[in-house]
């Protein structure tokens, strides 16, 4: 059959060079891709996602078997119900089970309706009376914006200028608001953040395993928030037991709480969690595949990932085994100035990886006159794998040691806490 990706980025590299190994798989295309891609032998679209005719035509044109959208923004815009409405097979929530991760609004009001553990919240459309709050909780304190932000919209506050910083960019100057700005602001919750992924249709839901991701820019978590700065799967912290009671106390009542409120799931629910001192909270949903934790997550899966979302789009229960004697963890790549001022056409030499161990996962990058060249924030994903998360980890960094690129930046301690709770 032929597959289609839908997104730019290393999630959808990786994704896609995923449905390459499947032996039920003849070609697979990615709109638009990266250029990065076309070595894994995936074919590049050049439709912009948000061009849903273009994509239907190109889909029906090529008998398309089904199409799978890697990044939020399609979700948000639709592009699930424009592909349904002409009876084409495509595995994400529509725009309605979308806001699980769209509106945090939504999101938050379902949890406290189904009492699905998360932090205490108010919501918040004037500046003035959110500062009120703030000041009146004190801080740390967190400040979501109500909306996409590509997991840039989030701010835990340390000090009131911060947070003060935080309301006027979002409420006064509508960062990341596309239409009236709003925001979530929550008690800061202490405790190991780790990451659950569960394939989902309607009130049945797979897992599909767990990731650690490290959202700031700066080694020892310092820096402002990113998109990821790198992953690694599965956490040691995080027991058997406890992956139990996430999908017992979080994900099985999301998916039926989402069918109760005629907002039925299909896709990838990413659950950002935290297991604090009083239990359980979730920190957010999501409603795709996280960047970086699916480079990492879809290397720790023993099963064939196109057989598996084949099945569940058409009924049956999939297979999903995941690998329990190995660990894999990378690290992000990123321009200097990355997340805010980045430097762009940073020139990027070959990468050989050759012997190294790794798997390299192309995003911000694309053809200059002479040679690739960055275009974006996160330029790409070193992932290594290992029988332990430290070799895992000496692999991926000797490589990144041995093949520096001026002008941009990474971060030394992807995985460190893990590997000192291991010793």
């Amino acid at each position: 059959m032929k597959l289609l990706v839908i997104g730019s980025g290393g999630r959808e590299h990786a994704i896609a060079k995923k449905f390459t190994e499947s032996s039920l798989v003849e070609t697979v295309y990615c709109a638009k891709g990266n250029i990065g891609m076309k070595k894994d032998g995936i074919q590049l679209v050049d439709i912009a996602e948000n061009d849903h005719q273009a994509l239907i035509h190109f889909a029906k044109s090529e008998k398309i078997a089904w199409t799978f959208i890697g990044p939020e923004i399609a979700l948000f815009e639709g592009l699930v119900d424009a592909f349904d409405k002409v009876g084409l097979k495509v595995f994400g929530p529509n725009k309605k089970a979308a806001d699980l991760e769209c509106s945090k609004q939504f999101a938050k009001d379902l949890m406290k309706k189904y009492a699905i553990p998360t932090a205490a919240y108010e919501i918040f459309e004037d500046y003035h009376a959110a500062l009120a709050y703030v000041e009146e909780q004190g801080v740390p304190i967190v400040i979501k914006a109500d909306g996409l932000a590509a997991g840039k919209g989030v701010v835990v506050a340390m000090t009131l200028m911060e947070a003060t910083n935080a309301l006027s960019e979002m409420l006064l100057k509508g960062k990341f608001a596309a239409g009236k700005p709003k925001v979530v602001i929550e008690e800061y919750l202490e405790g190991e953040e780790f990451s659950l992924f569960a394939l989902v249709n309607g009130t049945k839901y797979y897992y599909t395993g767990v990731a650690q991701d490290h959202k700031r820019a700066y080694d020892g978590d310092k820096g402002p928030n990113t998109g990821g700065m790198g992953a690694y799967s599965p956490v040691p912290q995080v027991s058997d037991a406890l992956i139990q009671e996430v999908l017992e106390t979080v994900i099985k009542p999301t998916v039926n709480a989402m069918v109760a409120e005629a907002r039925p799931f299909k896709g990838v629910i990413y659950a950002g969690l935290m297991m604090t001192k009083k239990g359980l909270r979730v920190i957010e949903f999501n409603a795709r595949f996280g960047d970086p934790e699916t480079q990492v997550i879809l290397n720790q899966l023993d099963s064939d990932l196109a057989q598996v979302i084949d099945d569940i789009l058409n009924g049956k229960d999939p297979v999903i085994k995941l690998h329990t004697d190995r660990y894999t963890l990378g690290v992000v790549v990123a321009a200097e100035g990355y997340p805010e001022k980045t430097i762009t056409d940073i020139p990027l030499p070959q990468m050989n990886i050759a012997g190294s161990g790794c798997t390299i996962y192309h995003a911000g990058m694309k053809q200059g006159k002479s040679c690739l060249i960055s275009d974006g924030g996160r330029i790409f994903f070193v992932a290594a794998q290992g029988s332990t998360l430290k070799e895992a980890q000496d692999k991926a960094y000797h490589y990144l040691t041995n093949n520096p690129i001026a002008h941009t930046f990474y971060r030394f301690d992807i995985g460190e806490q893990a590997i000192q709770f291991t010793k």
